[in-house]
């Protein structure tokens, strides 16, 4: 190489560098208004709402004027120029930025500050109206934060070149993913998992799971909640530990690689909610905490998408910890813990009660069959919402409708339906979808892993989990965002999306359990 040519090499580097230096800074900031955020989830006083809600809004104004300056611009001109030059790794984070500059520079600063801002009134708003399944209590605060979203996701549909409002949303979420797509393979679910839920309803319908309402202190469901997060490998007890438990209103996990924090519900007649809360929230904290470190401060140091994120929260905590052979392991721990509340209980007994398929009211509390179908009923609300089917006053009809339709049930107030997700308060339209799709995920997953660690069930037996979280790892993990989602399943599994290895699996495990 010539001196010419090496000032010329580091001439090209140099805006790839400035780039990413800008980029570090942005990620801090925005890692710290996560900070913000799940303090005004857990420990902030009420009398700090309006002040935590004018905080959040100058932080992310802040970060927009960060996120579009016309410096990236030119930034961003300089490496593509020199593209050819960048490796693979410095190409997606170039993409990746300017995936968001050309849809934050359009979005005005106004707008972000006016999401912000009402999006913790909402939160709050919708507390209230949940706690005393007051509708109308939540329903113009829901209307303002859902104009607010549709006219973001207006401008963003024209950047991006998507022509269906909708889709625009899901794209947030899962980028590449059309409400096409999604309803090819939700129908692919619902057609299987109707069937099934009612054979495991008819099979199961002599159970007696009165002992899993047996009051057991919030005190020993701490406990027990520490002990499960530990056993897993998300660490909260030790002097280098990079996690938390706290306790909300609806559990969520928050943060970035080395301060990655979880939530949970307790509730005293109800310990495996907080046991499936944890596991769930701890098999999205992994992921966060697992991500490449080489990448750290980089774009392409995230997750691939909500849908994997999910994919991993969902399999630690069904088809790990819903097995079996987990449940067979854990149930004496689960009566030392809670002083012989359990007495009597046999392990059959167990696993039957722990993977109980019943049509219910509630998502996250539902089964591994049955909750599907209800990601389905919001995909199809929100489908309706966006392109102008139902109004937002008309949401609970149209909720109790399809819950009929879909489960078989009556849903007796709205505490218990259209009010019981943070989702919409919180302005996550498109999100649903990526519940379900990690289930999809799921099943192209394991029908891997099964291949590369043929004895995983044996370990698990043992109370052997790392194995597994260290598969998905180096196989998902470390990925991070390099690839979009697809790409992603099909580079880890060989297999394009395809609902079939998870209805497989359910069906298997299910038939298995009930004996049909």
């Amino acid at each position: 190489m010539t001196s010419y040519e090496h000032k010329r090499r580091v001439y090209d580097m140099e805006a790839y560098d400035d780039l990413m230096n800008r980029m570090k800074e942005y990620l801090l900031l925005y890692s710290a208004a996560g900070v913000v955020q799940w303090d005004y989830e857990t420990y902030m006083p009420p009398k700090g709402l309006m002040l935590r809600s004018e905080q959040l809004a100058v932080i992310h104004q802040i970060l927009h004027r960060m996120g579009t300056d016309p410096e990236i611009g030119k930034l961003l001109g300089k490496a593509e120029k020199n593209s050819k030059k960048l490796n693979e790794v410095q190409n997606r984070n170039v993409f990746m930025v300017r995936r968001e500059y050309d849809k934050e520079t359009k979005i005005p600063e106004d707008l972000v500050a006016r999401i912000a801002k009402q999006t913790p009134i909402s939160l709050e708003t919708w507390k209230k109206a949940k706690a005393t399944s007051d509708w109308k209590l939540f329903e113009p605060e829901l209307q303002k934060t859902l104009d607010l979203g549709r006219e973001r996701a207006e401008i963003e549909m024209k950047v991006k070149g998507i022509p269906i409002l909708y889709d625009s949303m899901l794209d947030e979420f899962e980028r590449g993913i059309t409400s096409k797509q999604i309803t090819k393979v939700f129908k692919e679910l619902r057609d299987r998992l109707v069937p099934l839920t009612k054979k495991c309803a008819d099979a199961s319908k002599d159970l007696d799971t009165s002992f899993l309402s047996k009051k057991v202190p919030i005190d020993v469901q701490r406990k027990i909640a520490t002990d499960l997060s530990t056993l897993v490998g998300y660490d909260t007890v030790t002097d280098k530990a990079g996690g938390r438990i706290d306790e909300v209103e609806h559990p969520f996990t928050t943060g970035y690689y080395d301060d990655v924090r979880i939530t949970v519900k307790y509730h005293e007649d109800n310990v495996s909610s907080a046991v499936y809360a944890i596991l769930h929230e701890a098999g999205h904290a992994l992921y966060e905490q697992n991500l490449n470190p080489e990448w750290k401060y980089m774009p392409i140091g995230s997750n691939a998408s909500f849908g994997v994120h999910e994919s991993q929260s969902r399999f630690l905590e069904n088809m790990v910890c819903r097995s079996p052979e987990f449940l067979k392991f854990y149930l004496p721990k689960l009566k030392e813990f809670t002083g012989g509340s359990f007495p009597g209980v046999d392990d059959a007994t167990f696993i039957k009660a722990m993977n109980l398929v019943k049509p219910s009211l509630i998502r996250i509390e539902a089964d591994e069959v049955t909750y599907a179908l209800h990601i389905i009923v919001r995909f199809e609300i929100e489908q309706d919402l966006f392109s102008d089917k139902v109004t937002v006053s008309e949401l609970p009809q149209v909720w109790n409708e399809k819950y009929r339709e879909y489960l078989g049930i009556d849903v007796p107030d709205d505490g218990n339906g259209v009010l019981q997700d943070t989702h919409w308060a919180s302005g996550y339209f498109g999100y649903f979808p990526s519940y379900a799709l990690g289930n999809i995920y799921d099943g192209m997953l394991l029908d891997k892993m099964q291949q590369d660690l043929p004895d995983w069930l044996n370990g698990v037996a043992k109370g052997e989990i790392l194995p597994i979280v260290n598969w998905m790892k180096e196989k998902v993990h470390v990925q991070s965002a390099m690839y979009d989602p697809a790409e992603l399943m099909e580079r880890v599994t060989g297999r394009k999306l395809t609902a079939e290895p998870f209805l497989e699996y359910v069906e298997n495990k299910y038939s298995s359990i009930f004996g049909f």
